[in-house]
């Protein structure tokens, strides 16, 4: 990664022509980037299981009943028996990595159980599985124009309805992308 910067703490914008359908017309929060690679959240996918279902898995009894209706969501298509909680604020829970913006991605069951209790975070957002490129993977895929990246803003991460996040991750760069083509074209 000598002379990249790193894309920690950014969204990665699939372009209109991603052929690969794990990340077409997704959105993916990059928690870790360096020298051996990159590590993210896909945050616009929903999955057909919700909190009740990994809840239950875990024998955890949800508080409250809304509870069991909230979605989860694919993260990536590595490790999809893993889960990740993307939240805010930053908490004490065991495994968690603190990001910019006071954002943490926690990987411990005792969120869950805090979550189920009603004394989790306020703002989260459940994933099962995570993105993951190799050394040098990802730098080339952008040199390649498979991604558009902008900073991360938790506002779109937390606030923004899943179905518009595509949209609105890249109209925070001032970016329509109904106007690209889904052509690559050469010159």
């Amino acid at each position: 990664m000598q002379g990249t910067t790193s894309l920690k703490h950014h969204f990665l914008i699939a372009m209109p022509r991603m052929g690969d359908p794990n990340f077409a017309q997704t959105v993916t929060y990059i928690c870790e980037h360096n020298d051996e690679g990159a590590m993210g959240i896909v945050i616009n996918r929903p999955m057909e299981i919700t909190l009740g279902d990994v809840l239950a898995h875990l024998g955890i009894a949800p508080e409250r009943p809304e509870l069991k209706s909230e979605p989860v969501h694919f993260g990536g298509p590595v490790s999809l028996e893993r889960g990740f909680v993307l939240h805010s604020p930053q908490g004490p829970w065991d495994s968690t990595m603190n990001l910019p913006d006071d954002i943490g991605l926690t990987t411990s069951r005792d969120i869950l159980q805090a979550i189920g209790h009603g004394a989790g975070p306020s703002k989260r957002f459940i994933a099962l599985g995570f993105a993951g490129w190799g050394a040098g993977q990802l730098e080339q895929e952008m040199l390649d124009n498979t991604w558009l990246s902008t900073p991360a803003a938790a506002g779109i991460l937390f606030d923004v309805p899943i179905e518009q996040r595509w949209q609105a991750a890249a109209t925070s760069l001032g970016v329509d992308l109904t106007l690209l083509s889904s052509q690559a074209g050469h010159a």
